[in-house]
């Protein structure tokens, strides 16, 4: 926790002493709030993007003061941090972030000095899923796909997975409630409701999917492996993991062909990229197009106001595109 110590000078000294004990006192609850990090007394945290910030403020509760890196409407892969933006993370009493999603955040905290750097892919198992979306026996071409989805090969998607979701959403409290101990019972509490929701989204997925006509699904890019792992679904992607990276023309006839072959029916596209593509494919496929969204941020077109909100309006679109009984 950043701690803001005040200079006082000979003069206040004196008065201090000579006003006696009540301003000696009214002067210790000044530095015990300035001590706080925030004028409030609030916990000043910096979350990476809108699904960090979901778990800061649920577990923070009004014991924090919030701030996002990344703007509604922002497409996160690609943030670039302002001066401004890099001041407020290094004022912070603590940074959320989830290492690999976005380069900038990762180059900032690294060099940053706030004292409780919490990274939510320490808290969870994070999966190489490698080609799964994409492999039918073309090695170069799963090539190419490796080498567009980065060097490390690990999904950082890990959010859209409620049961992992809230193993990170755990590891946040624990963090919060070492980074704040007097209000350890507050963050504790507030994460034990988090963790019902949570577990009644995966339940309601669980039932949901249980049943279905057809287990894949295309999407716009491969945002939902942890999902499909999590439900027994099969992912299928037109771009690797970049949102913004072009599939090849071989790419778009091997889909067309197993819409065919697997009765998909719908083609999936997101809220904060283009989806020319999608809908493109969907087209001369002659299948329908829907949203799912990846979460990567809460805008007007959002289908809900928050996390759990717009998961449950992603598990009714998916269960329309499978045709769940």
């Amino acid at each position: 926790m950043n701690v803001r110590r005040r200079h006082i000078s000979g003069i206040a000294v004196a008065a201090a002493a000579a006003l006696g004990l009540t301003t000696l006192s009214a002067c210790s609850s000044d530095s015990a709030e300035a001590d706080s990090g925030s004028g409030d007394g609030k916990l000043d945290v910096v979350a990476s993007f809108y699904p960090m910030q979901y778990l800061a403020e649920q577990i923070g509760g009004d014991r924090v003061k919030v701030t996002s890196l990344t703007e509604p409407g922002q497409e996160p892969h690609d943030l670039e941090l302002s001066t401004r933006q890099t001041a407020e993370m290094g004022e912070a009493d603590a940074v959320l972030y989830l290492k690999s999603l976005q380069p900038a955040v990762d180059e900032a905290v690294a060099q940053s000095d706030v004292k409780t750097k919490i990274d939510a892919a320490t808290l969870t198992k994070l999966e190489d899923h490698g080609d799964v979306e994409h492999d039918h026996g073309d090695e170069e071409h799963a090539e190419e796909e490796e080498h567009s989805e980065g060097e490390s090969g690990l999904d950082p998607h890990v959010w859209l997975d409620p049961v992992k979701y809230a193993e990170i959403a755990d590891g946040v409290a624990k963090a919060l409630e070492k980074a704040d101990p007097d209000h350890a019972e507050t963050y504790k509490a507030n994460a034990e409701k988090l963790a019902v929701r949570l577990d009644g989204l995966n339940t309601a997925y669980e039932n949901g999917l249980k049943d279905v006509e057809t287990k894949v699904f295309f999407t716009n890019h491969a945002a939902f492996g942890y999902l499909a792992e999590r439900y027994g679904l099969t992912q299928e992607a037109i771009n690797g993991l970049d949102p913004e990276s072009e599939p090849s023309p071989a790419r778009i006839k091997e889909l067309q062909t197993e819409a065919k072959a697997d009765g998909v029916t719908t083609v999936f596209y997101e809220t904060l990229v283009s989806d020319k593509t999608a809908k493109t494919l969907a087209k001369d496929a002659g299948l329908k197009t829907d949203v799912l969204d990846p979460l990567e941020g809460i805008t007007d077109k959002s289908k809900g106001e928050d996390y759990v909100e717009v998961m449950q309006s992603n598990l009714e679109a998916l269960k329309s595109a499978l045709g769940a009984k």
